[in-house]
């Protein structure tokens, strides 16, 4: 008898030392920095707008919305565009340098407490070999941006 066991394929990002991970089918492109143009009245961690070939694409930093500090932008950060139920949504990351397959059986359900981000934001998280990646919840991540 063979048993299948679904890998889960993910883009690998960091903030703060930390390794994020969100489903491939979800990523659409990765892109350097560029202009971002601010937009009044929304959310802190909403950095504005860009115009990627021709849509207008909102950009959230994760480190203000996981309630990191905020760093300073370099030739490392990028900005992964991720589309959700129809809307494309840019995340600003330290960096994004890793693809991987992870097996089903290798991720755990959300723990408790993950360093400063809210359990919310967590969908569960991937141990392989040695490094501890953490599956955000990419709906909970994209909850009030426009």
């Amino acid at each position: 008898m063979t048993v299948l066991v679904n890998d889960l394929k993910v883009i690998v990002f960091q903030l703060l030392n930390k390794e994020y991970a969100v489903p491939v089918q979800n990523v659409q492109s990765i892109e350097k920095v560029m202009h971002i143009t601010r937009v009044p009245g929304v959310p802190s961690h909403v950095k504005g707008v860009v115009n990627l070939r021709g849509v207008v694409t909102p950009i959230i930093d994760l480190r203000t919305r996981f309630g990191i500090e905020a760093g300073s932008f370099d030739e490392h950060t990028r900005i992964i565009i991720v589309t959700l139920d129809g809307r494309e949504v840019g995340l600003i990351v330290d960096s994004a340098n890793d693809v991987l397959d992870i097996p089903e059986t290798s991720i755990e359900p959300q723990p408790n407490v993950v360093g400063s981000i809210e359990a919310d934001f967590i969908s569960g998280v991937a141990k392989i070999d040695r490094r501890l990646l953490i599956l955000l919840q990419l709906d909970k991540v994209l909850e009030n941006v426009s």
